[in-house]
């Protein structure tokens, strides 16, 4: 159990982080594409240094459990579950260069197109929700007060982060992202909405 409860807590590091790489992406997405040379050579970097300063910061918390039962890793693999089938959808009409962002930081990259088919016709941030799903897995399965305060910090931080990102495509996709984001709900689908 002890290490099903660190490799929790090294996935909600990783995961936590997601929304501050791309806090890092997108409002400066234009400056990124002025750049000739590959702005991974500083995002990845910086990545990896948040997920050292993530890992440091709750480190000393990492042990603290809310609970500890077996039976919680039921409901994990459900989300674990949720959460593979969303990364699957999420593949079919998205390229790597396009999960990368590689479109978001060249210019006239070949794959910049807005994609609303699929799983992307029910929610615009399926990945989004996959790793939230993940995180929630790993969460509920470990019950670590360290993992759910990084879930918590996750939801705020991508909220910001989703709402940077819709500004930022639809400066790149004008009146068809403008559509598309008053039909598709960010993360939450619909049918979800009227539970």
């Amino acid at each position: 159990m002890q290490l099903l409860r660190t490799l929790g807590w090294l996935a909600c590091v990783i995961y936590s982080t997601v929304p501050l790489f791309w806090f890092m992406v997108h409002p400066r997405a234009q400056k990124w594409r002025q750049n000739e040379r590959s702005p991974f050579r500083v995002l990845l970097p910086a990545w990896l240094t948040m997920w050292i300063g993530a890992g440091a910061l709750t480190g000393p918390w990492r042990h603290v459990q809310l609970y500890s039962t077996a039976w919680t890793w039921i409901p994990a693999a459900g989300s674990f579950a949720v959460g593979l089938f969303l990364y699957s959808r999420s593949g079919a009409h998205f390229s790597w260069a396009q999960f990368g962002g590689l479109p978001e930081v060249r210019v006239g990259h070949s794959d910049d197109r807005l994609i609303t088919t699929g799983i992307r016709a029910r929610v615009r941030h399926p990945v989004y929700l996959a790793h939230l799903c993940e995180m929630l897995a790993w969460t509920l399965g470990t019950g670590l007060l360290v993992c759910w305060a990084l879930v918590a910090l996750a939801m705020v931080t991508g909220a910001a982060m989703i709402r940077m990102e819709d500004a930022e495509l639809e400066k790149r996709f004008g009146d068809e992202h403008r559509r598309y984001r008053h039909q598709v709900p960010a993360v939450v689908p619909h049918f979800l909405q009227k539970l």
